[in-house]
Order: structure tokens, then C-alpha cells, then sequence
């Protein structure tokens, strides 16, 4: 497995901290690091909503390959939410953090509590997403898993544990901005780490793009129409 990581360093050394002007940008900076992929029939981009999406999207479409979303919910400790205790994901595969649930000896009911309301708001956004088109099949498939950069990279580690469970050929991370240290994290458990720019210090995702506005439900849904009408004959 290899890791493809690319430190602007006349960016840090003139201190330039925008070094993508949108998502859209930064998608099209990552699909040149993806040639490799490009027009194959096994592959499939799937992004992590929201911010992921714009991403994907310029991904999916220089590539010549299908987008689709791929959802990860939280699964908050009652009370401390933003403790993870595991997380959620299309497809209805759940990943359990045993060590937090154990420790604090939360109920099995508790925790299947907090699953199903996660569960239902993924449904919820995956019918606004994708209408009325299916779930992708990912089996047997390369599966690039994008987002719009890393910060404690919680989502994406649930993400592909969770596309794991699917049983793909192969799941490649693609991520435009991340600390060095959280991309290396991650040569574990993809089967390829691409993060574009790792810059040091990195503080935040946000630092690195002029425009970092939220994805609305609205651009996600037109991206996934756009994306299912520009998909090539064969991946259909």
C-alpha cells in the first residue's frame, strides 16, 4: 500500500492559507492525484455528505465514474454526545467502539436506542439525496471514499470500517486537506491514502479553502442528479 501525501511548502513558507478557492476546487486538484482510476468499470466514488459532496462530484466526473453518497451517523453517548461510543452508516452497518461501551457500562438497549434514531435520520437524508435511485452495490468494487479533509478523521475511520463490512475489492481515502499525522493513521485501514496537501501546523480543514461556506441538502441533491445524467452508458 502506498500513501500519496503533497506538502505545498512555497505555500507555508509564504504563508498563503488558501490554497484551494472552494470544494470544487480541491476536488479537481484530487482527481489529478486519482488518474490511475480513471475509467474503470469497478470503480465508484462515494462522498461523505455534505461537505464531501462538491468534492466527489469534480472527483466522479474526471474520473468518468459513478457518485454517490455514503452516510456516517455518530452514535453519541447519552448525555456526552460528542463522545463516540460508535457510529452508523448506510447500508445499516453499525460499528461499536467496545472499549467506550464496556468502560461505561452502557445497556445494549441504550445503545440500540441511540442506533435506530441514527438510523432513521440516515434514511431520511438518503431518500432527500438519491430520490428515487437505489443504493449503489459496492461488492467487489474499488470504493474511493472522499471528504472535504480530515480533522480527528472519526467519520472517515467509521466510514471505512462500515464500507468494509460490504465486502469492496478495495477502499482508497481521498481527502484534499489533513495533518500528516492523521493521514499516516490511516495506512492501516485503507488500501490507499491520498490527502493532497498536509500542511504543518494544520489547525483546521477550514484554513485551507478561501470559501468554506456550509453544503446545503439543496447542492447535494443537485450534484447527485448532475452526476447520475453525466454517468458514462457502461456504468449504468
Amino acid at each position: 500500500m502506498r500513501i500519496a501525501a503533497f506538502i505545498h511548502t512555497s505555500m507555508l513558507m509564504n504563508n498563503w492559507a488558501h490554497p484551494y478557492r472552494d470544494r470544487y476546487e480541491a476536488g479537481r486538484t484530487l482527481a489529478e492525484l486519482l488518474q490511475e482510476y480513471r475509467g474503470r468499470e469497478e470503480v465508484i466514488v462515494l462522498a461523505l455528505p455534505r461537505g464531501g459532496v462538491p468534492v466527489g462530484y469534480e472527483i466522479a466526473r474526471a474520473l468518468g465514474v459513478p457518485l454517490d453518497v455514503f452516510i456516517v451517523r455518530k452514535l453519541g453517548v447519552p448525555g456526552h454526545e460528542e463522545l463516540a461510543m460508535g457510529a452508523t452508516a448506510s447500508g445499516n452497518v453499525t460499528v461499536v467502539n467496545r472499549e467506550v461501551v464496556d468502560e461505561l457500562r452502557i445497556p445494549q438497549s441504550e445503545l440500540q436506542r441511540v442506533q435506530a434514531r441514527e438510523a432513521k435520520e440516515i434514511a431520511r437524508r438518503e431518500s432527500l439525496y438519491r430520490d428515487s435511485r437505489p443504493r449503489p452495490g459496492i461488492e467487489g468494487k474499488t470504493v474511493i471514499l472522499v471528504d472535504d479533509g480530515l480533522a480527528t478523521g472519526s467519520t472517515m475511520r467509521a466510514a471505512i470500517e462500515a464500507v468494509r463490512k460490504r465486502n469492496p475489492k478495495q477502499v482508497i481515502m481521498a481527502v484534499p486537506a489533513a495533518s500528516e499525522e492523521t493521514c499516516n493513521a490511516f495506512r492501516k485501514e485503507a488500501d490507499d491514502v491520498i490527502c493532497a496537501i498536509t500542511p504543518d501546523p494544520f489547525v483546521a480543514v477550514g484554513l485551507w479553502y478561501e470559501d468554506f461556506s456550509p453544503t446545503t441538502d439543496e447542492e447535494v441533491r443537485e450534484l447527485l442528479n448532475k452526476a447520475a445524467e453525466e454517468e458514462p452508458v457502461h456504468h449504468r
